[in-house]
């Protein structure tokens, strides 16, 4: 669906206005489609960030302060999203042996497959490889973004 009709605005100031309007709509739609593709896991995407994260340092551990820099959504907190998964089993938090305040956060076994059955119900879930985008574009596109964000 085209921005004008979603939105139901003819006429936008410039072309860059336009294009911040884009984004913030797109955003707002892979965050419905994400949101929804995880309840039934009950997991928010926040909370799918953190486990995709600890995935990446699988066996090594992370801080809440690695959780933190590394989330996509830097507003998120990260120690009470971590409670969340240590509540579902998904994660374990152990104090670090080196330093008595830190405290380690690692995927548990659980968590890993977990993870990889919401990752792969999400990537055909969100339909980027059927029509929406050639390889291509998706190139293209993600070279755009990283020039918006100053990248």
């Amino acid at each position: 669906m085209k921005l004008e009709d979603a939105i139901q605005q003819w006429t936008f100031i410039n072309e860059y206005q336009k294009a911040h309007l884009n984004i913030l709509l797109t955003a707002s739609t892979l965050n419905q489609r994400t949101t929804s593709l995880l309840k039934p896991y009950g997991l928010t995407w926040q909370q799918f960030n953190i486990l995709r994260i600890l995935r990446g340092q699988y066996p090594k551990p992370a801080t809440v302060k690695l959780l933190t820099e590394r989330m996509i959504d830097k507003m998120s907190n990260a120690s009470r999203l971590v409670d969340k998964l240590v509540d579902k089993g998904l994660v374990k938090r152990t104090p670090c042996t080196d330093d008595r305040r830190r405290v380690d956060v690692a995927i548990t076994d659980k968590g890993l497959v977990l993870l990889a059955e919401v990752s792969e119900r999400l990537e055909s879930g969100l339909n980027f490889e059927q029509g929406h985008l050639s390889e291509a574009e998706a190139i293209q596109l993600n070279e755009l973004l990283d020039r918006f964000r100053g990248d």
